[in-house]
Parts: structure tokens; sequence; C-alpha cells
């Protein structure tokens, strides 16, 4: 790897880190933007989904645009188009106001997540590629999970304070990539060599052949189905504490910020050894049913320390998740990342979606109707991974279903 690549990658890692805390800094507001405007559930769940409806139906005019005119220019209008959105978002002081600055956001996010994944595949080999695919969702998660504590502690100086800072992180981002990151050309005997690899006559049929794999398809239905359920209990979370537990800012902003701290120890120091350890596939039903198991807690619960445990529990299960299932996928098609990185991004969004529209109504009902839903969604998936068999280092696509 050269040292162009090596900068390359770092620059990737550190914007999407700085846009996805400006992203984890909004969380701990949202419940009091509701009660400051009179917002119900429902609109706070219809704002949130506007963000991943706009992401979903852009993404793949993105992914194009990308490839005739380069990564590093849609990545750097995609981040500027991030900040404007959060400037918006602070500025604005009505729900339609609002409203545009969350599609703005999505559309900004369909041009700064998938060609930053993107490029990251151009510029290195599939030996390489796990690993670096790996730190930028590392960068990804970790950044949400620092983003709400941070938030939280920022919305004591004024509520609408983290916006703010997430449109000036949002600008010194797209400053680092105008100014450190390389153009494609600079880059391009990886590209070479990885287009040469497509090209090849044994990969000529992969599409098809990704595509009716029993693996994939069975991966892909449980993202889309654990993402409904993972999207709409996070969606409504602060809302939902702060209604039957009373959670203060404070409260949020401790609970978040410990969660945080022991989700970056599990992936920075144990996700590696877990997955050599258990493989993949036990740990995505290990996540499943702790998630499953402290969504019930959640539910049950009688007090304060109770919902931390159990808010605990789920959070971490959630972070040692995502990018196990992201792992997994890349190894089992390690020729067609673009193709199974849009088809993971977009059924994600379907599930960004629908989950806090649905969750969002059902809390207008019942504060504990959404959870129950999460629920059943969880133990959908948690069953449906039991359908992922032990990765076998040479095995074909088909070896890895039981």
């Amino acid at each position: 790897m050269t040292f162009k690549v090596k900068r390359a990658i770092l620059i990737l890692v550190c914007s999407e880190f700085l846009v996805c805390l400006g992203i984890g800094l909004v969380i701990p507001v949202m419940p009091f933007l509701k009660n400051e405007f009179h917002f119900s559930a429902t609109d706070m769940g219809i704002m949130t989904s506007l963000f991943a409806l706009a992401q979903f139906i852009t993404s793949p005019i993105v992914g194009r645009l990308s490839d005739r005119l380069g990564r590093k220019p849609i990545l750097i209008f995609g981040l500027l188009l991030y900040m404007f959105s959060e400037f918006l978002f602070a500025w604005g002081n009505s729900l339609t106001a609002f409203n545009i600055s969350r599609i703005i956001g999505g559309l900004s996010a369909a041009m700064s997540i998938p060609p930053t994944m993107a490029m990251a595949a151009d510029i290195t080999t599939e030996r390489q590629r796990a690993k670096v695919i790996g730190w930028i969702s590392a960068a990804f998660s970790g950044a949400l999970i620092l983003g709400p504590g941070l938030g939280g502690i920022l919305a004591n100086i004024d509520y609408k304070a983290p916006f703010w800072i997430a449109g000036v992180l949002g600008f010194l981002s797209a400053l680092a990539v105008i100014i450190f990151l390389p153009n494609d050309r600079e880059l391009t005997h990886n590209l070479q060599k990885n287009t040469s690899l497509r090209k090849s006559p044994k990969q000529k049929n992969s599409k098809k052949t990704v595509l009716f794999s029993r693996a994939i398809m069975t991966l892909l239905i449980l993202i889309l189905v654990s993402s409904f359920g993972l999207q709409g209990f996070e969606s409504i979370y602060s809302i939902y504490v702060n209604e039957v537990f009373n959670f203060s800012i404070n409260n949020l902003a401790l609970v978040l910020t410990l969660n945080g701290v022991i989700s970056l120890i599990l992936q920075v120091v144990f996700f590696e050894r877990l997955v050599n350890w258990l493989q993949e596939n036990i740990l995505i039903r290990y996540c499943f049913l702790f998630s499953f198991l402290g969504t019930v807690w959640i539910i049950l619960a009688h007090s304060k320390i109770e919902a931390i445990i159990a808010t605990l529990i789920i959070f971490s299960a959630f972070d040692l998740l995502r990018p196990a299932i992201t792992t997994f996928l890349t190894k089992v098609s390690p020729h067609n990342q673009g193709l199974i990185n849009g088809l993971n991004m977009s059924l994600t969004s379907i599930g960004n979606v629908v989950g806090p529209i649905v969750s969002g109504t059902l809390l207008d009902l019942n504060h504990h109707y959404p959870y129950i839903v999460v629920a059943t969604f969880l133990i959908v998936s948690l069953l449906l991974s039991f359908m992922l068999k032990k990765r076998e280092q040479s095995s074909s696509p088909k070896s890895t279903l039981s």
C-alpha cells in the first residue's frame, strides 16, 4: 500500500468520523425539539424518515455520477451539502424548514457515504479491502456512539448548538478532502487492477451470481428485517426514555456517553477477536439475541437504572451487529463490493424510512407498542440468522448456508 493510498484512507476515515459525529450530536435534542414546537411523535418519525427516503432514492443516481465524474468531486459536494442542511436546521423554526433540512441531509449522505466506500474499494486490493472498509465502518459507528453524549453536553448551552457544531464539522471535513485527498487519477493503479479483475472472464456473470446466491439473498433479507427493528428502536429512544422514565438531557448524555465508551472498546479491542473466535454468523446470532432480551427488559423496566442497563446491552449488541454483517458480506462476495454495498445501503434505507414512521405512530398510541413491534422484528432476525452457516476460507457462496 503506497503512501498516497494510506493518506487517502486516513482522510476518508477522518471525514466519515466528523460527519457521523455531527449526525450523532443532534440525537439527544430531538425530544426537547418536539416539546419546544409541540410536534407529535408522528411528526418526529416522518422528519427522521425523510432523511433516509432521500438517501434511498438518490444513492443509485449518485453512484453513477461518481463513476463518471470521479469520487472526490461528489464527496466534496456531499459534505458541503451536509454543512448547509445542518445550518438550515439550526436556523429554522418550523416543521417545514426542519423537513427540508432532513431531505437535504439525506441527499448529502447519499453523496458522501457511497463514494467513500467506492473509493475505498477502488484503491485497495481484495486482501486489504475488508480491513479498510472495517476502519471506515468503525469511524462511522464510533462517531454515532460518541456524538449523542457530546450533543447532550452542547444542548445545555443551547438546544440548537449541536446543529451549528455539526455544520462546522461538515465544513472541516470538506476542507480536509479538498486539500489532502488525492485525486482519483492519482490512485488509478489500484482502480485499474480492480477493474481488470471485474472484467475477467470468470467474473462476467458475477452480478447475476450474486443476485441469485442463496447466501447473499439471506443476508439481504436479514438486513431489511433487522434494519426496521434497529431503526425502530433507535429513532424514538430519546423520546421514549424521556416520557416513560423522565430522562433529562443530562441523563441522556450520561447513558449515551457511557455506552459510547463501552461500545468503542468492544469494536476496537474485541470485535476482531470475537469474529476469529465465533465467526461472523455466530456473533450475529448473539447480537440479535441480546438486543431482543434488552428490548424486552426495557419494556418491563420500572426504574432509570434498569433502563440504563438495558440500553447498554441493546446498543452494545447493535454496535457489534453492524460491522459483523458488513464483514460477513465482504467475505461472502469479495468480487462484487460495489453492488453489495449498494444493496446493503438501499435495504437499510428502507428500514430507516419505515421504522421511525411506524414507531412514532405507535408511540402516539401507547409508549410500549413500538418496542413490542421492535422485539418481534428482532426475534424474526434471530431466527433468520440461523440460516447462515460458518464461513469456510475456500467455500463458494452456496456453502455459507446450512
